[in-house]
């Protein structure tokens, strides 16, 4: 892949080009093109499939494929734009390579955008990356910032992943995965934990917390790092850092003090914020995860200019991210909800919320995401569907990998019967829907849980 060539290509958001995007359809590329569109660039693109953003796009006057040819991708377009799971041999960015066209990877165009702001905020973290930064993101627009945003998942605040707002103010979520988030250079970071994942790509934790090291010298001296105080080794990971460094989380700078939970699990408490009188919280969502995620928040807000009190203001209005513990309706007395999680420590802090909430028995279908992530963490996958009384396994979802790595669902599912809990491997949604209707009873809790497409077996469901 070449993507280094046009690193330093010349974009500016005030003289719009033709832009071709290979992968439009996912939520990130697609808030991009969104981006781009707005500003008068001549946007189109192709995906694989129809996604939930490809319709947007095309009803905003974008032409957008469904199937990947080369004789899509324009002659005369000044730019190809392409995600991390396009390779060199798809046939549209071969053609784009035959054509000598620029090729710029998806985290490249984002870092450039983010430069293009006077001031900018970051949100990096192994997990709660979607719901700290639409925290961030609800805080911003209760202090009149006007903030544009590129997320990882739909706000109903702002009715979409993506968010065209003044040149003042922007908030992304950071991602560490091929190290796309060294291409930014934001003026204040969030980094909500460090914890195995995507090793595929990495080699170990230490790899991982190199890369976090690295992102965390892309902040300037006058700006900002909002760090959990738990990680592992953090001293170690801010030593000798330009920039002013905020610890959150017991004891830190930004803390929670007098926490409590409600009946449901949702967490109030005073927010001290440095130098500042306290300001009084109550959450709208669940869970010890989400308390933190808030801090990391209200850090990152206050430190881009948000006033204690519009940091407490914005908390207390969020309701969620779409596919973050959502509730999707309820059918026959069975409350269905869908949730992203597709790490153990994602999956432990759902379950353990979802156990909180009126339950019979709680039911929890899984895809599992890549085969590399599901050999690797297998032991922990299984541990943590434990919390669950009910499991229902998909078929692994391979997503960018070909090779099974000898690893299935068959396999954790034998895995989670030995620990003890009722298990199913089914072969497909439509077998799913089968079993859980018969059944998944009245007061019984079930929630869909993947970064795949296994929403839609709750979505099945309702149907009916």
């Amino acid at each position: 892949m070449k993507d280094e060539t046009v690193k330093d290509y010349p974009l500016d958001l005030d003289k719009p080009c033709r832009v071709y995007f290979i992968g439009i359809g996912g939520s990130s590329m697609s808030g991009l093109a969104e981006f781009l569109h707005h500003y008068g660039f001549t946007v189109s693109g192709s995906d694989r499939d129809e996604t939930k953003y490809t319709g947007k796009l095309r009803d905003m006057g974008m032409q957008i494929h469904i199937g990947q040819k080369a004789e899509q991708v324009p002659e005369d377009a000044d730019l190809v734009v392409y995600t991390a799971a396009v390779h060199a041999d798809n046939p549209e960015y071969a053609r784009a390579e035959q054509l000598g066209l620029p090729l710029m990877n998806r985290a490249v165009l984002l870092g450039k955008i983010m430069q293009s702001h006077r001031r900018s905020a970051a949100v990096a973290g192994t997990h709660g990356k979607t719901t700290t930064s639409s925290m961030v993101v609800e805080i911003l627009l209760r202090a009149g910032m006007d903030p544009s945003v590129s997320i990882g998942g739909i706000l109903d605040s702002i009715g979409s992943n993506s968010r065209v707002g003044s040149r003042d103010t922007f908030v992304a979520e950071a991602c560490e995965f091929t190290n796309s988030f060294l291409e930014m250079y934001p003026t204040v970071e969030a980094v909500l934990n460090i914890e195995e994942d995507h090793l595929d790509f990495f080699k170990d934790i230490e790899d991982i917390r190199r890369s976090f090291r690295l992102f965390m010298e892309h902040v300037p001296a006058d700006g900002t790092i909002v760090i959990n105080k738990d990680i592992d080794r953090r001293a170690l990971l801010t030593a000798f850092l330009r920039c002013r460094v905020l610890t959150f989380g017991e004891g830190g700078d930004i803390r929670a003090e007098n926490l409590v939970y409600d009946e449901l699990g949702r967490p109030s408490f005073e927010l001290v914020l440095p130098g500042q009188e306290p300001v009084h919280v109550e959450l709208q969502v669940a869970g010890a995860h989400n308390a933190s995620n808030a801090l990391a928040a209200a850090g990152t807000a206050w430190a881009m200019g948000a006033a204690p009190q519009q940091v407490a203001d914005g908390l207390n209005a969020y309701r969620g991210a779409r596919r973050r513990f959502e509730l999707k309706g309820e059918r026959n007395g069975v409350r269905i909800y869908d949730d992203y999680g597709h790490h153990p420590t994602e999956l432990r802090v759902t379950l353990e919320v979802a156990k909180l909430q009126p339950h019979r028995k709680i039911w929890c279908v899984f895809q599992p995401f890549t085969y590399s992530r599901t050999k690797l963490l297998f032991e922990d996958f299984a541990q943590v569907l434990t919390l669950a009384d009910e499991v229902v396994l998909t078929p692994i979802m391979g997503a960018r990998e070909t090779d099974t790595l000898g690893v299935s669902s068959d396999q954790l599912a034998e895995r989670v019967r030995e620990l003890g809990t009722s298990v199913v491997s089914v072969p497909d949604f439509e077998s799913a829907e089968e079993y859980l209707l018969k059944n998944c009873i009245d007061g019984d809790l079930l929630i869909t849980m993947g970064c795949g497409n296994a929403y839609k077996i709750g979505e099945a469901l309702l149907s009916h």
